[in-house]
């Protein structure tokens, strides 16, 4: 169920932290101490629901998994656990988990199950259709940050979809890079959708992608409606200008753009561009609100 990756469900947390001072405020604890356990039930659920798609994956791909490098380790690739039992606990985790999450809230459940829908799609086929595989990545990302904003009743703001759909489109080709040029001509026996790629389209992609993130995300510190007026969220340009150009500085000379979760965890420049933006955006939009 690879824990290691589960922190990109962290993402469920991001409409928690900008919407301070618009749905909770820091002098009500006990109400921001309640909206912060409904996501951390979302943080657990997607935990738990990206472990399924994973189980999943891993008993349809076992024969691919076993020609690379890395992921013939991987417990259903290695034979330490039979992939009939992966499939079939994968399908009933995640349909198990169903009921739950409308319990919870309807709008939620929704989209887990559009979640859930994607990736078991992608794993039975639309990963190996080239531009639409990356396409699939990048929606389960904008699915948890729309996951935690339905959890707290935020009001969902378009910038929600423009920046975190391309900073994930950014990480996804990226990986896709770095696989590409890791494994060569071996590329399209790992991965069907890689015999599409080459590393200068890729390289394109990835420029036009950062640049618009870039631009996307400097638009929404100045015009966003819900932002301070004195435009101070724009001195949080600087952390995302710098996280992006270390990985692409990483994925090039460290060739680490295969593993973007290691990479915000182990890298410590990246780790601590991260931790400072979400640091001074926290403090701006809690004083400048």
């Amino acid at each position: 169920m690879r824990p290691h990756q589960w922190t990109k469900n962290l993402l469920v947390f991001l409409p928690l932290l900008f919407t301070v001072n618009e749905v909770w405020t820091p002098d009500d604890l006990a109400s921001a101490w309640s909206l912060f356990i409904r996501v951390g039930c979302v943080f657990l659920a997607f935990c738990l629901l990206s472990g399924a798609a994973y189980l999943f994956n891993d008993y349809l791909d076992v024969d691919r998994d076993r020609a690379h490098p890395a992921k013939r380790s991987r417990p259903v690739a290695s034979g330490l656990l039979p992939a009939p039992i992966a499939a079939g606990l994968g399908i009933a985790l995640a349909s198990g988990l169903m009921y739950p999450a409308f319990r919870f809230d309807a709008g939620f459940g929704w989209v887990a199950l559009v979640y859930a829908l994607s990736q078991f799609a992608y794993s039975l086929g639309l990963k190996r259709v080239p531009l639409l595989d990356v396409g699939i990545v990048t929606s389960g990302f904008v699915l948890r940050v729309l996951a935690g904003a339905v959890a707290i009743a935020a009001p969902v703001s378009p910038w929600l979809y423009i920046c975190s759909g391309l900073g994930a489109l950014f990480t996804a080709l990226s990986k896709r890079r770095s696989e590409l040029a890791r494994a060569g001509d071996a590329a399209g026996d790992q991965r069907d959708a890689l015999r599409a790629y080459t590393l200068p389209m890729l390289d394109q992609m990835i420029g036009i992608v950062a640049t618009s993130a870039l631009i996307g995300y400097a638009l929404y510190t100045f015009s966003a409606p819900n932002l301070p007026q004195d435009r101070s969220m724009m001195l949080t340009i600087p952390f995302v200008v710098y996280g992006l150009f270390r990985y692409i500085y990483l994925m090039h000379t460290q060739d680490a753009g295969e593993n973007p979760e290691k990479v915000i965890v182990t890298d410590m420049p990246t780790l601590a561009s991260v931790i400072l933006w979400m640091l001074a955006s926290a403090i701006i939009l809690t004083l400048g609100r």
